[in-house]
């Protein structure tokens, strides 16, 4: 069993690109110091060349149709518009909704007893919104959910429940801008 082997000739490295290379390096760092120049001199005179946000003093402007983190609607007299029917529950991709229900003799036969959502699973799709017959569970603005602890990302009923007239100006009055066609 006889095998034959090849010497393969390789060139040199060669000069050529070894100075293109140090010429790419060298335009990519006139580039970078030109933007920081550039921008330096519009922050020194007050007329800023980029768009940056300052985080916590300043904020954007998000739209109606933004998905922020799944709120409970409240009702005028307190109590959440939730009838506990499930379908959240079911519709959500990650599980992350927890529900049981209870009895009661008001006009809402029942109502979420427990009603937890665990937001480090939540990936705000939006899906459980769409499938909420009674528009009990919106997506509201609010983005800034962060915790210490796994267990600080679990939010209870009563994190969750916020007024139906804070939710009119954002997402809820966009949901319910295509029944009015």
């Amino acid at each position: 069993m006889a095998t034959q082997t090849v010497a393969v000739r390789r060139p040199l490295a060669m000069r050529a690109g070894f100075i293109r290379s140090a010429f790419a390096i060298l335009k990519g760092l006139w580039i970078t110091n030109r933007h920081f120049w550039r921008n330096l001199w519009g922050f020194i005179i007050r007329k800023p060349t980029v768009f940056t946000v300052q985080f916590p003093e300043e904020r954007l402007v998000q739209p109606n149709a933004f998905r922020g983190m799944p709120v409970l609607v409240q009702m005028d007299n307190g109590k959440e518009r939730c009838v506990a029917c499930g379908l959240c529950e079911w519709a959500c991709p990650t599980d992350c909704i927890t529900i049981y229900p209870a009895e009661t003799a008001d006009e809402i036969e029942r109502y979420p007893r427990v009603f937890d959502i665990d937001m480090s699973r939540c990936m705000f799709c939006g899906l459980c919104e769409e499938a909420c017959p009674e528009e009990a569970i919106v997506m509201s603005q609010n983005v800034e959910i962060c915790a210490y602890s796994r267990r600080g990302t679990l939010w209870h009923k009563d994190d969750l429940l916020v007024p139906v007239d804070k939710l009119l100006d954002t997402r809820l009055f966009h949901v319910r801008r295509g029944y009015d066609r």
